[in-house]
């Protein structure tokens, strides 16, 4: 009861703070933002109408005339992914009902075949908590990887309404194992009835937040399992089912080899690579990959940013969006990648696949292309990906630090095939070994749905 006062007294204000803040200062010129206050609007009412509409014919649970519904919530788009093929698993006789933090995931949420709701999680008052339960009337919620919201599980626990965690991370470094954080983190995963944790590492580390409950809310002891990422299934589908003879682009034929693919990068890890591009005309001036950039988000502004950048460099370039039929590649060092939805796709060009994000922030998906046999390549910050770890433990990927190291671990592998196939062949053995990850949370999901 503690932490519960502490967290509605202080914490929930300043979330209220932080948007009024967002409405009036940041909401006006960051576009995220906007959409995300935006999107909170009238949440109850959509998600209301939405619930109205869902299916009809799902076999009745015992609870009267109610549904039986999973409830399943996640921050973003790489979370979402890992929660997609258990929700596909069990819609046949499950209303499925979603929610989600980031804008950035809105619309694929919102146009998921297998939802019969989606909507943003409005803020995480106790009142909402309960008007969103009583609205829903979950058999089960399931949080994907870490996005735990306290005063929802709270009142999920004092209505007995089981709560999963699936693909479960909590790296060494995460503040929730600070010495001054990990009473107010236990009084919240303690109330989890089941942890699917992806390794070892992540389940050790969970067990410090789950001591045994005994108290007015619940009798039982918070099982924690190592079930892997639901990730690699998904992953490994779409690289399998796609031919390694299709054309993503026109022009397509005229490219360069070797072909170095960056995706999902942000502009600090474009600094790097771009000045290890440099390193490389200059060291290998016959034999300088060309360079496909896919940028995390490319709306007009970023796009502009990088020609720009560029054109500073003295690179030749050209947009996605701009090629033609009859567009010649050959001596065009960039090619800029101006649309969404088609880097896991491209992966398939590349001879070495550079994964963003780790120069900014954390690393984004590195699976896709170990998935179709790519060396990989990406930054120092790794540690919100237990794969990348797993990848370069094991000789598939290689983590740099400086862009002379990038440029170095590049023309290494473009100087031995074997080396790089061998990398390649790593990679995706890795992640062949990680598959049933779904099957095996499944087990524990069945239990309640």
């Amino acid at each position: 009861m503690f932490w519960q006062l502490v967290y509605n007294v202080f914490a929930v204000p300043a979330m209220f703070v932080a948007l009024f803040l967002g409405r009036h200062c940041a909401g006006c010129c960051n576009r995220k933002i906007r959409e995300g206050i935006e999107g909170r609007k009238q949440v109850f009412e959509k998600l209301e109408n939405q619930l109205a509409e869902s299916r009809s014919d799902i076999a009745p649970t015992g609870r009267g005339n109610l549904k039986q519904t999973a409830w399943f919530h996640f921050t973003s788009v790489g979370e979402f992914e890992q929660a997609k093929p258990l929700i596909e698993s069990i819609y046949a006789e499950t209303r499925i009902v979603l929610t989600f933090f980031s804008p950035s995931v809105a619309p694929n949420a919102q146009s998921y075949t297998y939802a019969d709701a989606a909507v943003y999680l409005p803020l995480d008052t106790s009142r909402n908590a309960e008007r969103l339960i009583r609205l829903i009337e979950p058999a089960l919620i399931v949080f994907s990887k870490f996005d735990i919201w306290p005063n929802l599980v709270w009142k999920a626990s004092k209505l007995g309404i089981p709560i999963i965690v699936v693909a479960g991370t909590l790296h060494a470094q995460s503040k929730r194992l600070a010495r001054f954080a990990k009473p107010f983190f236990r009084s919240v995963h303690r109330h989890i009835r089941v942890h699917c944790a992806i390794s070892e590492g992540d389940a050790a580390r969970f067990q410090e937040l789950c001591s045994p409950m005994r108290d007015e809310l619940c009798d039982y002891k918070p099982k924690i399992v190592v079930t892997g990422d639901t990730r690699y299934e998904q992953v490994y589908r779409r690289a399998t089912a796609i031919e390694s003879n299709t054309e993503f682009f026109p022009g397509q034929a005229t490219l360069k080899n070797p072909i170095l693919i960056a995706g999902s990068t942000y502009a600090e890890d474009e600094k790097v690579l771009l000045a290890a591009y440099q390193i490389l005309r200059q060291d290998l001036p016959e034999g300088v990959p060309q360079l496909i950039l896919v940028p995390h988000e490319p709306t007009p502004e970023r796009i502009t940013g990088i020609r720009a950048k560029l054109n500073q460099q003295e690179l030749t370039h050209r947009c996605f969006s701009a090629l033609g039929t009859d567009t010649n590649l050959e001596k065009v060092d960039v090619i800029i990648v101006d649309t969404v939805g088609i880097l896991a796709k491209l992966y398939r060009l590349a001879d070495i696949a550079f994964v963003g994000g780790s120069f900014h922030g954390s690393v984004h998906n590195v699976m896709e292309p170990a998935a179709m046999a790519k060396p990989v390549l990406f930054g120092p910050t790794i540690q919100n990906a237990y794969e990348a770890s797993l990848l370069v433990a094991r000789g598939g990927a290689k983590q740099v630090r400086t862009a002379p190291q990038l440029a170095a671990a590049i023309t290494a592998w473009l100087a031995d095939t074997e080396a790089r196939t061998t990398a390649g062949n790593i990679g995706k053995q890795v992640i062949e070994e990680n598959l049933g990850a779904v099957e095996r949370t499944l087990v524990y999901l069945r239990e309640y749905v």
